[in-house]
């Protein structure tokens, strides 16, 4: 599936209205589906145990004017205004972030960074470049701190791998809690003995249901999702307009912030401890933000703030007046969203909810499987299957693995618990753990890349930070009633990634130090002291620079090698994506006589990976196109050869670039046997590729690079043959026992468990080698 140009043919216009709104409209189907869906269950959670709802209305009047503020402060003012101009070259979410810092401070994890990534068109695509040097002086001393301080870079890390893991956890709760809320309607058509044999079932099933179509992608049905959620918010507001006029006109004196005094020193603790119900009405909200990279700034911020924001508001204040009204409701589900429903069209509105339920469940399920190709991307989760569910929305991913744990979870949290109150305990947490892992990286992102004054990012952080941290501690207040599931779910993921991170790491720089020198290379002449046979040897390698010690280690052991050898490292760079036209960067590793190549591919943490034809057409053409524009000064002799050659920026066949074309055809080549027996049993001909380099037009090409793309033509026909370098990491004697732990039994765990490499998959058996290596770190 060739999406590789999708990203760039086809580029948003920000100045048509029509796409902006078009844009709009498909965003309130998948962005807003979990924040909508709120008003089933905060009311509920809030009054589940730490405050009541008494005749003076005050706490109701309280929780409402806490729920507009919230809803006002976090969604709209920080991330609406604030924190989606924070993107990375149109990227969101929590790994965007932390691009942007390790692009301005080289604070990056990747081991394998090299200048010539940071002249890519998309590393400085912020504006910064364009402040005046006097405000760079603002972060100046802040970024040497970081880029000194191993400590302060490992800190930075972790926080972005917590908000991460709480993302992991949303995508659990989330569900959980959103279909088990539409759900419970059918306990006010119904008897109690009745309801609890049918709603456990009910949900499980939905939730199974939810889970079991992610394989098809959600652009098959994405058409209904906008619809659907429309339709909530008509719906919602429809009802809320209702109950205020019948009910209470007058509600709205409860949005003053004084509402939110009374309530404090009438419930005191039991106020504060109910504020994890109320955290949940912006439960969703980082969606505006990690979902960027698929809309655009303003028709995001169009969708919440026209449709979205007030839609909400009509409902709590719905709710509110409602319940103003109705003090003494005689069952358990005695507060929740669907008593304020007229009973006319609660059928309806349960069918409806169901539905908005579960587009909400589907954004938060997609958004975990794009944070976790990211952070697999960057090396901080183990190799898992990525699927590409359309070819013309690269965000749209599916990934078996992650699926099938989703769901084993969100059964488990919906069987273990049966009721929203732990759920709703556990999900606040996740939700504004990653709000708050945002606020902190936000503050750093005003400094260090918008070059903005230290006390604006203190301000920004205070302000927000002591609302986020209220709710916060609100939050972990319910550990034992249902928040330590969450604690829990992010702690197992966040060993998982910091081990698979910590254990990669290592990998490399022992891969880096027994890395060959050049002189040995030198030393053994260009026939490399064994015979050379036709073909192209592709080694596949993480360094970037050097001879891998698998090279030496192969060729020490085996008498033959092939005529071209090919060092292939594919990397990743922390930009969400390399254009084309930028893929590959080649050069020479020795004297041209001998034939061998260095070629990094490059690509963006939300790139999309070629297949593998079509990845070996681009490398062979990549170097053809090398060969050919490669500059005099290599004709150097061997004494005067550097440890690292310079590399060449080369493009992709389908980024149109001026260069050398590769045409492949199949032919068949008669093959003569020496006896008339072998001839009657054997085929008399033979299917072979017949390869072919058209060069443009240009100057009369030289005899030395004519010979040379002869001879890469002809390996080319002869076939590929793949060398997989696997490295193994072993402690040394005398390492502390918690290093013995992570990496002989944590990460040698995980890469068993883990998947091959893509471009190992599909390989032939036939053509592929794998050569060991026991390192000890």
């Amino acid at each position: 599936m060739d999406l590789e140009g999708v990203l760039h043919d086809s580029p948003i216009k920000r100045d048509s209205w029509k796409t902006v709104l078009t844009l709009a409209y498909q965003s309130l189907g998948v962005v807003y589906g979990d924040l909508s869906t709120s008003p089933l269950y905060v009311y509920k959670s809030t009054f589940a145990e730490d405050i009541q709802h008494s005749e003076t209305n005050e706490e109701i009047f309280g929780v409402l004017s806490f729920v507009f503020w919230t809803l006002t402060l976090i969604p709209l003012v920080k991330y609406v205004f604030i924190v989606l101009r924070a993107d990375d070259n149109g990227e969101g979410g929590t790994f965007a972030l932390y691009s942007l810092l390790c692009r301005h401070a080289r604070v990056s994890s990747l081991p394998n960074c090299q200048l010539a990534d940071e002249e890519l068109s998309e590393y400085k695509k912020d504006g910064s470049v364009t402040v005046s040097s006097d405000k760079r002086v603002h972060g100046s001393s802040l970024k040497s701190t970081l880029e000194k301080c191993r400590v302060l870079q490992r800190v930075l890390l972790v926080l972005a791998l917590i908000g991460t893991c709480m993302v992991f956890g949303d995508g659990v709760l989330t569900p959980a809690i959103s279909v088990f809320s539409a759900v419970s309607g059918l306990e006010l058509s119904m008897s109690k003995e009745q309801h609890q044999y049918v709603e456990l079932p009910v949900v499980c099933a939905i939730l199974v249901f939810l889970f079991a179509l992610q394989h098809y992608g959600t652009h098959r049905v994405g058409f209904l999702f906008a619809p659907v959620v429309i339709t909530w918010l008509l719906c919602i507001s429809a009802i809320g307009v209702y109950n205020i006029w019948q009910w209470n006109p007058h509600v709205y004196q409860a949005l003053s912030p004084y509402y939110m005094y009374k309530f404090l020193k009438k419930t005191q603790k039991g106020g504060w401890m109910s504020l994890g119900g109320i955290l949940l009405c912006i439960t969703g909200s980082e969606a505006m933000f990690a979902d960027l990279g698929h809309f655009s700034q303003l028709s995001i911020k169009i969708a919440f703030t026209f449709a979205v924001y007030p839609s909400l508001i009509l409902a709590y204040m719905g709710q509110a007046a409602y319940l103003s009204k109705h003090h003494t409701i005689e069952s358990d589900y005695r507060i929740g969203f669907y008593v304020s429903v007229p009973e006319k069209i609660r059928w309806p509105v349960l069918a409806i909810a169901i539905l908005a339920a579960v587009v909400g469940s589907q954004a938060i399920i997609t958004g975990t499987f794009s944070i976790i190709k990211q952070c697999s991307a960057l090396g901080c989760f183990p190799k898992v299957k990525i699927v590409h569910t359309s070819s013309k929305i690269h965000g749209q991913i599916y990934i078996p693995e992650v699926n099938w744990i989703l769901m084993l979870l969100c059964l488990a949290v919906t069987i273990g618990f049966r009721n929203t109150k732990h759920m709703a305990n556990a999900a606040g947490l996740a939700v504004i753990t990653v709000m708050l892992v945002t606020t902190c990286l936000m503050s750093l992102v005003m400094v260090l890349c918008w070059h903005k004054n230290v006390f604006l990012a203190i301000c920004f952080i205070f302000f927000f930070g002591s609302i986020e941290a209220l709710y916060f501690s609100a939050s972990l207040i319910k550990f034992l009633e249902g928040a330590w599931v969450t604690v829990a779910l992010s702690f197992i993921f966040l060993v998982v990634m910091y081990v698979w991170h910590y254990g990669t790491l290592k990998k490399y720089e022992a891969d880096l130090q027994n890395k060959v020198s050049i002189n040995w290379l030198l030393s053994v002449g260009p026939t490399l002291g064994i015979v050379r046979v036709p073909g192209i040897g592709l080694i596949r390698t993480e360094l970037v620079t050097g001879i891998p010690a698998i090279f030496f280690h192969f060729v020490t052991n085996l008498p033959a090698f092939h005529q071209v050898v090919v060092f292939l490292c594919i990397k990743s760079v922390p930009v969400p994506h390399v254009r084309p036209e930028e893929r590959f960067l080649v050069g020479r590793v020795g004297p041209k006589e001998y034939r061998l190549y260095r070629c990094i591919a490059r690509y963006g943490y939300r790139d999309v990976h070629k297949d593998d034809v079509e990845f070996e057409k681009d490398l062979v053409c990549s170097i053809a196109e090398f060969i050919r524009s490669e500059k005099a000064e290599y004709n150097i002799g061997i004494e005067d050869f550097e440890e690292d050659g310079k590399l060449t920026v080369v493009g992709t066949l389908s980024s149109n670039f001026q260069g050398v074309k590769l045409c492949e055809d199949e032919a068949y080549s008669s093959e003569m046997i020496g006896s008339s027996e072998m001839r009657e049993i054997e085929s008399p001909k033979r299917r072979r590729k017949r390869v072919r380099f058209v060069v443009p037009e240009s100057p009369q090409i030289d005899m030395d690079v004519q010979e040379e793309l002869q001879e890469l033509m002809e390996a080319r026909e002869t076939g590929m043959a793949f060398i997989l370098g696997h490295s193994y990491v072993r402690t040394k004697r005398g390492s502390s026992w918690m290093k013995k732990i992570v990496i002989n039994y944590g990460y040698d765990f995980l890469r068993k468990n883990s998947r091959g490499p893509t471009y190992a998959l599909s390989m032939p058996h036939a053509s592929t080698l794998e050569v060991g290596m026991v390192y000890f770190v």
